[in-house]
């Protein structure tokens, strides 16, 4: 999946702390990112000595193995220099997506982990409560406001994977409306007050209309493209009425599966696929 980057190691204490020149700079404009791939489609960002002319914020954000990762936030008044210059060589910026299945693939988690953290950083400008300007705290990775003393931490939103199986078959199903066109599992995100494993029995019930019994957890899957934290569950279906009550709204298709009939992952990035070649593998309900 696109966390596992071993045996290289991702480290997300808090430091306080500004980078020397090797630091790796993220940068990042609206919802896309600043990158370079080289002739073999190898993924790099722009040094902290590359950008030593620029003025720049710079916020620590993690470390993998050695390497530290900043996001770098640049003033207004130079950015398009900045764009143009590093322009020349090579670096552009590229719709997230591109994590999906870039190389090396601790680069790939970087960059979508550190947009994860930029847009919060972003969109805490200000506070939600009293609309002053927030502050960074220098002791963890939270922002308050000085003014009203209200706090925010990073955004995750927990949310389910549901493998649903019946008489050897996977219910497998495609979203309607969304950039993700192959097949998918049932998926949802958990609301107030809702255990997870309720998540799990509504979500089946309300986007394909079918009750399900003997939930196994699985696996989980931090997933920074929607601020998730992804918990995959196998479960049954409860009784012997297969038919499907399509929600339309979220999907555009969905139908019982054979083995041999679910998809090849040749992206290794999702737990959702993970989980379907999981049943593919064990020709159906797998041993968990």
């Amino acid at each position: 999946m696109i966390q596992d980057i071993e045996p290289k190691q991702f480290d997300n204490s808090f430091h306080d702390r500004q980078p020397d020149s090797s630091g790796i700079v993220l940068i990042y404009q609206g919802r896309k990112a600043f990158l370079r791939t080289d002739a073999d489609g190898m993924l790099s960002y722009p040094s902290a000595g590359m950008l030593e002319r620029w003025e720049l914020t710079y916020i620590y954000l993690f470390r993998i193995d050695e390497e530290e990762y900043y996001l770098g936030i640049p003033e207004m008044s130079i950015r398009k220099q900045l764009e143009e210059t590093l322009g020349q060589l090579g670096f552009t910026y590229e719709d997230p997506w591109i994590f999906r299945s870039a190389v090396p693939r601790d680069r790939a988690y970087a960059g979508i982990t550190g947009w994860q953290l930029a847009d919060w950083y972003d969109s805490r400008r200000y506070c939600g409560s009293c609309g002053s300007r927030t502050e960074r705290d220098k002791k963890e990775r939270m922002i308050r406001c000085p003014d009203c003393g209200r706090t925010y931490y990073p955004t995750i939103c927990p949310a389910v994977i549901v493998a649903v199986t019946h008489n050897g078959k996977i219910l497998m199903s495609k979203y309607r409306d969304r950039q993700y066109r192959r097949f998918a599992l049932i998926a949802g995100f958990n609301e107030t007050g809702e255990s997870i494993e309720a998540t799990v029995h509504r979500e089946v019930m309300e986007e394909v209309g079918v009750p399900v019994k003997n939930l196994r957890f699985y696996k989980s899957q931090p997933w920074p493209f929607s601020d998730s934290l992804l918990m995959g569950f196998f479960c049954e279906l409860d009784g012997d009425e297969e038919t499907i009550t399509l929600d339309q709204n979220e999907l555009s298709e969905a139908g019982w599966y054979p083995p041999e009939d679910v998809p090849v992952d040749f992206e290794h990035c999702a737990l959702t696929s993970e989980m379907m070649t999981v049943f593919r593998e064990a020709g159906g309900y797998p041993k968990i």
